[in-house]
């Protein structure tokens, strides 16, 4: 019987997921997306970003507040 973790786990058994992005780094996107609460979603290698204040279509550079495992939250650099 095997058994599937679907919330991840601290013991090495999340499948090689890597965030490509880190907290306090700046970075160029396109706003592809708006997400349920009103954010803008950008993508940096495949990565979901949730960016505040942003809409779609909007080019802005960004800056990353602070990062999950499969997402992270940035504010517009003005």
């Amino acid at each position: 019987m095997e058994v599937i973790n679907l919330f991840g786990n601290s013991y090495g058994n999340d499948r090689g997921y890597s965030c490509p992005v880190n907290e306090g780094e700046e970075y160029d996107v396109k706003i592809e997306d708006t997400g349920r609460d009103g954010d803008g979603i950008a993508r940096i290698e495949g990565f979901v970003v949730f960016v505040s204040g942003a809409k779609v279509g909007d080019e802005v550079k960004i800056r990353i507040n602070s990062t999950r495992r499969n997402f992270a939250f940035a504010d517009v650099v003005e």
